[in-house]
């Protein structure tokens, strides 16, 4: 007789920022006793350092599974080569499972692959759309969409009213994205995750409905939306999955024993932690301006610089580091265990691009942030950072584009040593607790996860 109570296959698009989410909502699923296959690209396997033991794994291909969208030069030769072959191979893996004696009963996919819903539909199974950014984010693609705003927004556009938003949006709010062939085909792909939605059975968004309760709201009337975040391994939040403490597959290897080290001798709150991902590109002025700027806020500070980046350090900065205060002043290194870090007691701030994953974290542990949005959607998430739950403030650009030493300087030192920074501080700790409610036995995004779980089995498809 079988254990579980219904099957979910879960597909993601092969970036390590949106699998994230998805594997750990698909722990938070395993746990209420559902089966779990998650069906990354085989391109994506390939480059990665570790993988999950709790979560079994079964590999489709994009069309290209020596390099990815790598290999495909193009986001327009991928996608389409993606959604032809993916649709195919995805057909495939359902037909083996159920073959195999365990049928699916869902599919839970990325927005980002639409073709997904028709899948589903062959084979008469129910879908999920899980957007694995924030609901504010999600409702401006969604007017992009409907035609309402533009992307990138006319120098007309100095306001933007977005319908459940709660605050009056810039045009430097909104994601911003390049013109170019290449970002166009990146907004079409953004806004085309609304495409066909109307034809799924839930949308899960990867917030939490304290977080964003007007556009949330808003955003309910049209669609089935529930909230399912924060998705971050449970340790960190609630503590019912026991040995949840991390996300399980990386394409990138942590210094983990480096960075801990070096953290257990610094005093209590007093760590800047840097980091800008894992896609995010700065150039060499940049880089040269943020090494300074660290350097002159006189702040102990631990950089994640990617082997890639390293490059555009200024001449000997690593060495100089070396010398100062027996290294105590500031460790640069190529990688690290981000969950770690944020909740040891010796990181007082975050400064950070302000990508969705990154930023649910700092808000899930309660660390205050000083951002630094590059491009997509981390302006927007900036915007609400600063602005809404006012727990960082935005580290602003020149007419050129870079942020200045002095203005790195100065956000830092307000974040963590003036009055403001003391009001920053305590909302970061309310929106803390929020979070953990949030997912906790009860809490708003729990209950949805029950209701999804018990409506699995039973729901008929469209």
């Amino acid at each position: 007789m079988s254990t579980h109570k219904a099957h979910c296959l879960i597909l993601p698009y092969p970036v390590q920022g949106h699998i994230n989410p998805m594997l750990q909502f698909s722990k938070r699923l395993q746990s209420k006793r559902v089966k779990i296959t998650i069906a990354p690209t085989k391109s994506f396997l390939k480059n990665m350092k570790e993988l999950p033991t709790s979560v079994p794994i079964e590999a489709i291909s994009d069309g290209y599974d020596d390099d990815g969208i790598n290999q495909a030069k193009t986001y327009e030769a991928y996608l389409t080569r993606f959604k032809e072959v993916g649709s195919d191979t995805l057909s495939q893996l359902i037909q083996k499972l159920a073959n195999s004696g365990c049928p699916v009963n869902c599919i839970v996919y990325d927005p980002f692959l639409p073709w997904a819903v028709e899948v589903a539909k062959n084979f008469g199974l129910v879908s999920a759309a899980f957007f694995t950014q924030n609901c504010a984010v999600d409702s401006i693609y969604y007017h992009v969409h409907k035609g309402v705003i533009k992307l990138p927004p006319t120098q007309n556009d100095e306001k933007i009213l977005i319908p459940g938003l709660s605050c009056t949006i810039e045009s430097s709010d909104v994601p911003s994205f390049e013109s170019s062939l290449e970002s166009d085909k990146l907004v079409e792909l953004l806004v085309n995750q609304f495409s066909n939605l109307e034809k799924t059975d839930w949308v899960l968004i990867n917030s939490f409905y304290e977080l964003e309760k007007e556009v949330i709201d808003y955003m309910s009337k049209i669609y089935p939306i529930k909230t399912i975040g924060p998705t971050i391994p449970s340790m960190y939040l609630d503590k019912r999955l026991h040995d949840d403490k991390e996300y399980g597959l990386s394409i990138f290897k942590p210094m983990t024993n480096e960075c801990l080290n070096w953290l257990n001798h610094q005093p209590i709150n007093s760590v800047l932690y840097v980091s800008f991902g894992s896609l995010a590109k700065l150039e060499a002025e940049q880089m040269e301006e943020l090494a300074c700027g660290l350097r002159n806020s006189n702040k102990n500070f631990l950089w994640v610089v990617r082997s890639t980046e390293e490059h555009k350090l200024p001449k000997n900065f690593i060495e100089e580091l070396k010398l100062t205060s027996g290294n105590n002043k500031g460790l640069v290194v190529s990688w690290c265990p981000q969950l770690q870090v944020l909740e040891h007691e010796s990181i007082g701030c975050f400064l950070t691009h302000c990508g969705w994953n990154s930023t649910l974290e700092a808000i899930s542990l309660g660390v205050p942030m000083v951002t630094m949005p590059q491009w997509s959607d981390q302006p927007t998430n900036t915007k609400l950072v600063q602005d809404v739950w006012e727990m960082g403030v935005r580290a602003k650009q020149d007419d050129k584009g870079i942020v200045r030493r002095d203005v790195i300087e100065e956000c830092i030192k307000l974040v963590m040593e003036e009055d403001k920074g003391k009001v920053i501080r305590e909302n970061a700790k309310k929106w803390k607790e929020l979070a953990r409610n949030a997912v906790d036995e009860g809490g708003s995004s729990d209950t949805n996860i029950e209701e999804f779980v018990s409506k699995l089995v039973t729901i008929s498809p469209k």
